[in-house]
């Protein structure tokens, strides 16, 4: 079964001899660098190019062109070279597309001698970069994996190589550009368009042109292609679209062999023609007449089931927002037209008198309730078809997006490979609460910002005890951490705990019994002092190497695994130099793999004043029960949050720790 891998994803390489076949829209210069362990090139003789194709073990194409084929056998890549990082490049000739966002998206597939696929990745969210690492096989603990990068240098190939730690990279960039040169002086040139086909042929042609240009490419983001088969109908506006999501692949151009009107001729080779684009997703069933389509899950552009149930859920999100604003908008329609009647009957002295105003009212208001009452009917159809694909979702969601409920958490094994988005919970608006329906809400991994679990009286139900407050917010955390260590490969997320003073061992029980807590709870002011020097000295380290294009000069004892520090009871416990230290840590942290879960009242931090201001603003705030302090900027709906709360009674929590456990321990951790 073929991996479709998204930036950062990785998965295992059964076989050393290997295809790696590159396809884009323009002619592109492909290469390869062999590295060590922390992703230093050596020298000139560890980069394959044009002009010296072969190394040890691998071999790349001699010129640039739309399709290339790349051999590589990892058995007889030298010992020292422990990643083989797969280049594109732009022609730097002049005509040339001069960066990336100007082509269709680059699409790479690992595969077998015999040509079974492995790995496939395409390439999306380029711009203005005119080189590109696109993939990397890498050897981790005497075995091979492939890893999608998709990392860009707007500098080109002479940027690429320099970050790579090539000494002389620009001249070598210089050399690659000549010898691409040299290789286009030696091809010849294809033959010239024909003229535009007259007769009969012309009109076979301008039939194909018309069926090609309303076709919808497998690839091509929902908000670009037709609304989704059972999207909620509305005469009212329609609010703008909320964000699609960053990872949408990019539209792909028209299959090689396919002409219409007078476009060129194609004169690939068929053997060496873009593979063919993902298989569709399945489409909703056609209902019986009159009857809206029946839903099926995975309805949705994407590259794999994953991706595609992922795009469906922020469909789902969509659609609920957009009928709901049309149910409003018509209701404040029908509102302000009532009021607008009601005026100008009254504004007639002549009306006042007699029953000719009273008349006046009374179709006013049959008027309005007609208005509402249809405006309803059309938003009891549409949240019915949502509730309808909501229950046909849930059951089909992966561990990462599903609720602590789903069945999917009785066959739970460990992960190989980082998923795309993580459930922090459900999101439900009044409207839609007659029907139960709720919409998973996803935030794309890895993270982009910390957490933070409000246990004051501000996020909840204010007859609810505090302390009955705080131990469900510390609950809270622990089922955000332990899902986070079940959707993560082994090995490859640690979860610190600070815990001043001691409050929340009840509930950080499962992740100590589990033993899958990098270290014990961190306790008293020595505790916290430690574990925010030690995380805060690990965010300089990175970052220095990253900024300095060093990261061999990371000390090799350094966890490269994702970091997430639960902070308890803040700012009990806390100094000046603490409160700084966590500040820098939610600012700087997740760009470089260090995130915080606060659970806090900001209440009991009050007496710092504005200074903690920009600490609450970076994180993002959720509550241990239901409330409606999330407003998305599209329609202004206030979204009320669920947090995703383990079954009364299940035990489903510790079942998943104990295999994370086990999955670490067979690693060694």
């Amino acid at each position: 079964m073929t991996a479709e891998l998204v930036r950062g994803q990785n998965h295992p390489l059964t076989q050393t001899r290997l295809e790696i076949r590159v396809s884009a829209g323009a002619p592109i210069v492909a290469g390869a660098t062999l590295s060590d362990d922390q992703g230093k090139v050596h020298g000139r003789d560890w980069v394959a190019h044009p002009g010296a194709p072969a190394l040890p073990g691998l071999e790349v194409p001699r010129q640039a062109a739309a399709d290339h084929r790349l051999a590589v056998d990892l058995d007889a890549v030298p010992e020292a070279a422990h990643r083989v990082s797969v280049l594109l490049a732009l022609p730097t000739a002049p005509g040339d597309p001069d960066r990336f966002g100007a082509v269709a998206a680059p699409f790479l597939a690992v595969t077998g001698l015999d040509g079974s696929e492995v790995a496939s990745y395409t390439i999306t969210d380029l711009d203005t970069e005119s080189a590109v690492v696109a993939l990397e096989l890498y050897r981790r603990q005497g075995a091979w994996k492939v890893r999608a990068v998709g990392q860009g240098y707007a500098g080109g190939l002479g940027a690429l190589l320099t970050d790579q730690g090539l000494p002389d990279a620009g001249a070598l960039a210089g050399e690659i550009g000549e010898a691409v040169a040299r290789g286009r002086a030696r091809t010849v040139a294809p033959p010239p368009p024909r003229t535009a086909p007259s007769g009969a042929s012309a009109m076979a042609d301008a039939t194909g042109a018309t069926a090609t240009s309303h076709a919808t490419s497998p690839g091509t983001p929902p908000s670009a292609g037709p609304p989704r088969s059972h999207q909620p109908q509305a005469s009212e506006p329609q609010p703008p679209p909320g964000p699609r999501p960053t990872h949408d692949p990019q539209p792909q151009t028209r299959p090689s062999g396919q002409t219409g009107g007078t476009g060129p001729v194609n004169y690939t080779h068929p053997g060496r023609q873009a593979p063919a684009p993902p298989t569709p997703a399945p489409t909703a069933s056609p209902g019986a007449p009159g009857q809206p389509d029946v839903p099926v899950a995975g309805d949705a552009t994407g590259w794999s089931m994953d991706e595609r149930l992922y795009n469906q859920v922020w469909g789902m999100f969509e659609d609920l927002a957009r009928c709901v604003a049309a149910y409003r908008s018509a209701v404040d329609f029908a509102d302000s037209r009532m009021e607008q009647e009601l005026d100008k009957a009254l504004s007639d002295p002549r009306s006042r008198i007699g029953g000719q105003g009273d008349a006046a009212r009374e179709a006013a208001r049959a008027k309005h309730g007609q208005l509402v009452d249809r405006a309803r009917e059309v938003l009891d159809r549409d949240l019915a078809q949502l509730a309808a694909e909501s229950a046909v979702v849930e059951p089909a969601l992966p561990p990462a997006y599903a609720g602590w409920g789903n069945p999917v958490w009785h066959a739970y094994r460990s992960p190989m490979e980082i998923p795309m988005a993580l459930r922090l919970g459900d999101l439900q608006l009044p409207e839609s609460r007659s029907v139960g329906l709720h919409i998973p809400m996803l935030v794309r991994l890895p993270l982009e910002r910390g957490m933070w679990i409000d246990s004051g009286h501000s996020g909840a139900d204010a007859l609810t005890e505090s302390d009955e407050l705080r131990r469900r917010a510390m609950r809270s955390a622990v089922e955000h951490a332990a899902r986070l260590l079940a959707v993560y490969p082994a090995g490859e997320f640690a979860v610190h705990v600070i815990d001043p003073a001691g409050s929340a061992a009840g509930a950080l029980a499962p992740l100590v019994r589990a033993g899958v807590l990098a270290g014990p709870p961190a306790a008293g002011a020595a505790g916290v002092s430690e574990v925010l020097a030690r995380l805060t000295q690990r965010v300089d380290l990175v970052q220095m190497a990253v900024r300095g294009g060093a990261a061999d000069a990371l000390p090799p004892d350094l966890d490269t695994a994702e970091q997430l520090l639960i902070v308890n009871d803040f700012p009990h416990g806390f100094d000046d130099r603490a409160v700084t230290q966590l500040r820098y840590l939610a600012d700087e942290g997740p760009a470089v793999g260090v995130h915080l879960l606060m659970v806090a009242d900001r209440e009991d931090a009050a007496e710092y004043g504005p200074v903690l201001d920009p600490l609450w603003r970076a994180l993002l705030r959720l509550t241990p029960v239901p409330g409606d302090h999330l407003a998305d900027p599209w329609v202004g709906h206030a979204w009320t949050y669920e947090p995703p709360d383990v079954p009364p009674g299940s035990r489903i929590l510790e079942q998943v720790l104990e295999e994370v456990a086990r999955a670490r321990r067979e690693q060694g951790i």
